[in-house]
């Protein structure tokens, strides 16, 4: 590996390696970087972690819309800059920050289990008692997803949806503290993880976004050793269900400025994708579900340095990972031949005519 090696000598004169872990400056960003060192900490007691907070572009830019903003890298860029230099050892992410395609030099060396990956209503103090189906006509609900928008708008036609930025406190903060909004549409998980679960009103059940609920590990795809030691931090199981989303993804040209969204499960040994895209008031929208089988005899190691949508998981079956980016691949042009790029143009003019 390039770039120096730091080492710390504690108080009983035992040497340790110092691994720096990168992280978002935000609480939840904190929150969710404490909890994997602290799994690091358990597996590998000889390690001296440090944490490095960053500020990203995406924290700094908060009078737009995300979907406006035009940068993929929005809240991943600074982070990985640092990696790049050697600055930091690995970085933690949630993954629907992470872009599908990524820099060359990088790769997600570890997928952590997956939370409640769904979306859920935060209802202004005054509403409480209340749900989206019973607020008065015309109450206006905050997101900064056009995903969320899009689906919601078809279900709840008698709503308005506005354009809300900033990290968890900062947009509760809003909520609370005026009356521009009826409730906001926030991710269960952040949520859960900031131990604000009292606040949630109710979860809406649908597609959500590219990988919500789950948290990544970059690191440099050169540093064998850092590899190895996140590698054992994978759930099988959201691995395959990111490779199967991020291909979907990847092969629509997704982002935050379209709204597209997923649903994947494994069960008996069966990969189920649901993929769907709307047209940005929800009104147009094709949706379609295929599965795979990832139930392999083979539980070899895979030796070869293959990334697979940006993931690396070479302690896992290599023909369950191709099965599941191709599982993507193929949802993603069934919905292309039904038209799926027509409705992704037109929202993508939309969005940026707005």
């Amino acid at each position: 590996m390039e770039g120096p090696y730091k080492y710390v000598r504690n108080a009983n004169g035992k040497v340790s390696r110092v691994i720096r872990i990168g992280t978002r400056k935000s609480q939840l960003a904190r929150i969710q970087t404490d909890s994997v060192a602290e799994k690091l900490k358990r597996l590998y007691p000889d390690v001296h972690l440090e944490i490095v907070g960053m500020t990203t572009t995406g924290d700094k830019i908060l009078d737009t819309a995300l979907s406006k903003i035009g940068e993929k890298s929005l809240f991943t860029k600074e982070l990985e800059t640092a990696l790049e230099r050697n600055e930091v050892d690995l970085v933690v992410h949630s993954l629907k920050d992470l872009p599908t395609t990524l820099p060359p030099g990088f790769t997600i060396g570890a997928v952590l289990k997956r939370e409640n990956p769904h979306d859920a209503v935060v209802l202004h103090p005054k509403n409480m008692g209340k749900s989206l189906d019973t607020l008065p006509d015309k109450s206006v609900i905050g997101t900064s997803s056009l995903r969320r928008a899009a689906q919601l708008k078809k279900r709840f036609p008698h709503l308005e949806f506005k354009d809300i930025r900033g990290n968890l406190n900062t947009r509760l903060k809003k909520l609370d503290e005026k009356d521009d909004f009826a409730a906001i549409i926030l991710a269960a998980a952040g949520l859960r993880r900031m131990g604000w679960d009292s606040r949630v009103s109710q979860v809406q059940v649908h597609c959500v976004a590219v990988f919500q609920g789950a948290l990544a590990i970059e690191v440099r795809a050169r540093d064998e050793d850092i590899l190895e030691m996140v590698s054992v931090l994978h759930d099988p199981d959201t691995v395959l269900r990111c490779i199967a989303e991020r291909a979907f993804l990847r092969r629509l040209e997704g982002g935050c400025s379209v709204p597209v969204a997923v649903h994947t499960e494994v069960k008996d040994s069966q990969l189920y994708l649901t993929g769907a895209v709307y047209s940005l008031d929800g009104s147009d929208s094709l949706k379609e579900t295929m599965q795979t089988s990832i139930g392999l005899p083979s539980q070899e190691r895979v030796d070869e340095r293959v990334q697979r949508v940006g993931v690396t998981a070479n302690n896992m079956p290599g023909p369950a990972q191709d099965a599941s980016e191709k599982l993507g691949l193929d949802l993603a042009n069934l919905l292309l031949s039904k038209g799926a790029k027509e409705i992704l143009t037109v929202a993508r003019q939309l969005n940026d005519a707005r």
